[in-house]
């Protein structure tokens, strides 16, 4: 018996009818390819389907493959297709009279699940490119840059990202696909925009279909966009304790609104830009204050000061760093006939800490300067500060008081437990100035002893800390330079220039060095010079330093 399509009844070919009451659809197709029978789920999804369909009746899919069955007579691979709109996987069954039964098992929730696991995967990738690129600069208008960028490149058709204010204006960062981005500064009215004031005050973005694209005002088009807008969203760069900005995309109208989807999507890139634009403010703000306080750390610029020379170099005892607990200052006099104060010292320990007790003790000097004539009364009183201060480190320092007396110059010198100054006399003899005392910060009482020294033209006076002898190396890699070497090589500076020692102190110094471990180094010189002390007040370079000894070698 043959049933017509759409019904049940005897079976054809040997096939039962136990499929007649399957849970997904069954249908059973002759050789000519016709529906002969179906069952209730096949009948009900036959009459809502809506795709191209054979002329018998099947899906297209479904009698194309049937078809090849038919000439091949081998099971095709897997068969997929749609059918009122949901998707399905047929598995044919051939039969003992000819038909083929094909049963349709739906996957329409896997298919879906995939496309949305692939969806994800495709955004978690997206993420992780856009969080590298944006973490790869701490430089704020790079990294804004590239936020518009890839906001416009893969979230819509333009972009513009809104800074916080800055008095009455806004940096505005434009971009489009395409085209370049742009930034400007101008003052903008944040109401014109539904949600940007709120925005811009961290509160949540306000939904895509609140926004009207035709209210938006000019500024917020991208110079040379000239498509019509169609859909847009406001969504906060959230930062660390205040918002980074406000980005806004945009798309025309010629494409399809934005999705809920690509709405939360839109959220998400906001925040890994967010968190990129806060850490490189933050970054920038540090550096800026670090620069600021670096300026107040780093050794003066030197300059000849009422005919006498004066020359610093300083080496920290990292190669990194600027700074560490060697230190120098040089304080001229108002006139030729005021005293200029000269100090250097050495703070206990190296680095960053050393270097922050250096600034106190320069900022103490630097007040007790009226006292600078008195070095018993001036040593007093720092050591009186440091002993009240929560530091536990102690100094060594050298005070000198400089004067021009005619061709001559005059120096009174005191040790405070730092090694004596070394005097290179015209002549290239070395002498060392008979001074000493106790080290500051350490003992209630400081004792010291102070000597007068005279500079004939061409004579120097130097000045240095210990990293220069305790340098370590030399042929054997573990032995000291020594004061004995330092000796040697100021035999040879008679009569050179001030910078001219400092500089040649320190390259030996640093050839002498086995690797990069040492103390810091400091030298000061101060030097009555060999032509007269007539001539400009030049500078001893910016910040008072010298080229790294290593390359004058």
């Amino acid at each position: 018996m043959t049933s017509s399509p759409g019904t049940t009844g005897s079976s054809r070919g040997g096939v039962g009818t136990s499929w007649s009451d399957a849970p997904y659809p069954v249908l059973v197709v002759d050789g000519g390819g016709v529906v002969v029978e179906t069952n209730e789920a096949a009948r009900g999804l036959l009459c809502d389907r809506e795709e191209s369909v054979a002329a018998h009746g099947l899906p297209r899919w479904l009698a194309e493959a049937h078809g090849r069955l038919r000439t091949t007579g081998t099971p095709p691979g897997t068969v997929s297709g749609a059918v009122a709109g949901r998707t399905f996987v047929a598995h044919p069954s051939p039969t003992e009279g000819g038909d083929v039964v094909w049963w349709l098992v739906e996957d329409t929730d896997l298919r879906l699940a995939e496309q949305a696991l692939h969806s994800e995967r495709e955004r978690a990738a997206l993420l992780a490119e856009i969080s590298g690129a944006l973490l790869s600069s701490l430089n704020v208008d790079r990294c804004t840059e590239v936020t518009a960028r890839m906001a416009a490149d893969h979230l819509a058709d333009a972009a513009v990202i809104v800074a916080p204010a800055q008095g009455r204006r806004h940096s505005l960062t434009h971009a489009q696909v395409g085209g370049e981005v742009t930034q400007v500064m101008v003052p903008i009215d944040a109401g014109s925009v539904p949600g940007l004031a709120e925005a811009l005050r961290g509160f949540p973005p306000v939904p895509t279909r609140w926004l009207d694209p035709d209210d938006l005002p000019g500024w917020v088009i991208p110079p040379g966009f000239d498509r019509q807008i169609g859909s847009v969203i406001v969504t906060p760069l959230p930062g660390h304790g205040m918002p980074a900005g406000v980005l806004i995309l945009l798309r025309s109208s010629t494409h399809r609104a934005f999705t809920d989807g690509e709405e939360v999507f839109a959220r998400l890139f906001a925040a890994r830009a967010g968190a990129a634009l806060s850490a490189a403010r933050l970054y920038a703000e540090q550096a800026s204050i670090t620069a600021t306080l670096l300026r107040e750390l780093l050794p003066p610029r030197l300059e000849r000061v009422h005919g006498v020379e004066y020359a610093g170099a300083y080496r920290a005892s990292q190669d990194h760093e600027r700074v560490g607990g060697d230190f120098y200052d040089v304080h001229p006099g108002a006139d030729p006939t005021d005293e200029t104060f000269v100090i250097l010292g050495d703070v206990a320990g190296k680095g960053l800490e050393a270097a922050v007790l250096t600034g106190k003790i320069r900022s103490v000097l630097h007040a007790l300067l009226p006292l600078s004539g008195d070095h018993q009364q001036v040593l007093s009183l720092l050591n009186g500060a440091l002993l009240n201060s929560h530091h536990t480190r102690f100094a060594t320092l050298v005070l000198a008081s400089v004067r021009r007396s005619s061709e001559q110059v005059r120096l009174r010198l005191t040790s405070a437990g730092h090694l004596p100054p070394l005097i290179v006399r015209r002549d290239g003899r070395v002498e060392e100035a008979d001074t000493s005392g106790t080290l500051v910060g350490a003992l209630p009482d400081v004792r010291m002893r102070s000597a007068d020294v005279v500079l004939a033209p061409g004579e120097t006076c130097l000045l240095y800390t210990d990293g220069i002898t305790e340098a370590r190396g030399g042929p054997l890699g573990d032995q000291l330079y020594g004061e004995a070497r330092l000796r040697d090589a100021l035999r040879d500076c008679a009569r050179m220039p001030a910078e001219a020692v400092v500089e040649r102190v320190q390259m030996l110094a640093a050839q002498w060095l086995e690797n990069d471990r040492h103390d810091d180094m400091a030298t000061l010189a101060i030097t009555n010079p060999a032509g007269g002390h007539g001539g400009p007040e030049v500078a001893n370079g910016p910040e008072g330093r010298h080229p790294n000894p290593r390359e004058l070698g």
